[in-house]
């Protein structure tokens, strides 16, 4: 396995592809998770991390110029929450090939409002009763589902199956089949969501960061719903007077 890091990214394949997006081509280095991404400088509408080892998608800092997300033949099993926080502009997510079973799983996708074209072709989730009514009833914004496009008919029946009281306790069951954690794999979740004003101090730290370490450093706390200097002993969120601290560190 490679790990991601800052020079594997300033090293890769980057090119404007047949759609005219620019490209990051990090296909095929078996990277084992999402990472260090902050070194793109968001410079880059489609990032391709086909054929490698990740098994959850999440990791992501604030990329507000990506449309599309190839993660087509990895190992994912879970997608993590809050994605419109940091990728709010996808509008593409190849996930063909990989190992997401639970339709509660995908759940997380219906925050990006601009998703409208979804793949999960040969994931054990598409042989799920429902499948592809359920995804078009909790992500309405989909125009495109495996390649295929959404129909008004489709539309209209998840929303009367959805909507009816055999749909809500469909809903439920789907919901307590969901998976609360990576098998073999320690999650770290929010410990706090933060406000607007607090997440928009972290940014403008992060832009007056003087190295790429600290930069990285900050869009961690940031995923993690910590603000430096006011993190507790055991990792917590512990209050809101942290960005004084905050900006020193950013200005060193």
């Amino acid at each position: 396995m490679v790990k991601l890091t800052a020079e594997l990214i300033q090293s890769s394949m980057q090119y404007i592809n047949p759609v005219k997006d620019r490209e990051l081509d990090l296909r095929g280095y078996k990277i084992p998770e999402i990472e260090n991404l902050g070194a793109t400088g968001d410079q880059f509408d489609t990032i391709d991390f086909s054929e490698n080892d990740i098994r959850k998608l999440d990791g992501f800092p604030y990329l507000k110029r990506m449309k599309c997300l190839l993660m087509n033949n990895n190992r994912i099993v879970r997608i993590g929450t809050h994605l419109e926080e940091h990728i709010p502009n996808l509008e593409s997510l190849i996930l063909t090939g990989n190992h997401i079973e639970e339709l509660a799983d995908l759940d997380p996708l219906a925050s990006l409002e601009n998703l409208n074209c979804l793949s999960l072709l040969h994931n054990p989730v598409t042989a799920k009763t429902h499948y592809r009514l359920y995804l078009i009833y909790k992500l309405p914004q989909l125009r495109i589902l495996d390649f295929r496009k959404v129909k008004l008919k489709e539309r209209e029946e998840a929303k009367s199956l959805f909507k009816s009281r055999k749909g809500k306790e469909l809903q439920r069951e789907i919901t307590n089949r969901a998976k609360t954690f990576v098998p073999g794999q320690s999650v770290a979740t929010p410990s706090k969501r933060l406000s607007d004003h607090e997440v928009r101090k972290i940014r403008e730290a992060i832009v007056k960061a003087s190295s790429l370490e600290e930069v990285e450093r900050l869009q961690h706390l940031l995923q993690l719903g910590q603000i430096p200097g006011q993190e507790s002993q055991n990792g917590a969120f512990n209050g809101e007077n942290g960005f004084e601290a905050m900006e020193t560190e950013a200005g060193q």
